[in-house]
């Protein structure tokens, strides 16, 4: 997918971004590169990383994909290295991955609650561990994709929601412990239109749609737009922030 001509927010900077094979990570490499930034896209799905950055790079924008599982501290050594070994330098951090499997408490055992805990918020301490020496020295951003289910409570999502609040709470722990020299924030991203999504029932998406004020589901770039903006100097002076992406749906009444 091409994307349009955007303000060159971000030329001369590094951007690493996770589970960017597909989805909301896909739309927010190509937004980042499209503003002037060399985005390094990673992920476990080597081929579709792979694919997003050949597809960067024939728009004549600077590319590198590398295969990256999250929840490995040696992984994340290796990818911040590689960034500072193309570029010599990492400005944004883009922490997108996350598991949702549904289930209610009584129905989850322990292998499905530690597996969407260690890859929703442990992964996200791996990769702030790792990254923060190269985004002092830039000064960069940090910012996490997160949940609606982190702000309003749905039925079946105990884990996923447990994950995503944890990651609102670090956020503003992160903000405070290294304010005046990488900002944190995180996207709380509604009902988007992503993989996920495309087997969701006709019937459900309908009501979704009835029960948001916009009238509509989100798309990847609804959020890669958001993720942008708190990456960037225009949001220079907001960090420590949970920004929810919605269409309103979390502050609608309609049942």
């Amino acid at each position: 997918m091409t994307v349009a001509a955007a303000p060159a927010r971000f030329t001369g900077r590094t951007a690493l971004l996770t589970a960017a094979a597909s989805g909301i990570g896909a739309a927010t490499a190509r937004r980042l590169a499209a503003e002037g930034a060399s985005v390094l896209v990673t992920d476990v799905d080597v081929e579709g990383a792979h694919r997003v950055a050949e597809e960067i790079r024939a728009e004549g924008r600077q590319a590198r994909d590398l295969p990256l599982d999250v929840t490995s501290p040696t992984q994340w050594a290796a990818a911040v290295a590689e960034a500072e070994s193309w570029t010599g330098r990492l400005d944004v951090l883009h922490l997108n991955a996350g598991r949702n499997l549904p289930g209610a408490a009584h129905e989850l055992d322990d292998a499905g609650w530690h597996d969407q805990l260690r890859l929703s918020l442990d992964s996200v301490f791996y990769g702030v561990r790792a990254a923060v020496p190269l985004l002092r020295t830039a000064r960069g951003a940090v910012v996490i994709t997160s949940s609606v289910h982190a702000a309003v409570g749905f039925k079946g999502f105990p884990a996923y929601a447990a994950a995503k609040g944890g990651i609102d709470a670090l956020v503003r722990q992160l903000a405070v412990e290294y304010g005046g020299q990488i900002r944190f924030n995180a996207v709380l991203p509604g009902a988007v239109v992503t993989a996920l999504w495309a087997q969701t029932p006709s019937e459900y998406k309908v009501q979704t749609i009835g029960r948001t004020p916009v009238g509509r589901l989100g798309v990847p770039e609804d959020i890669a737009a958001s993720v942008a903006f708190l990456a960037s100097e225009d949001a220079s002076f907001i960090t420590g922030q949970n920004l929810l992406v919605d269409g309103g749906r979390s502050i609608s009444s309609q049942e």
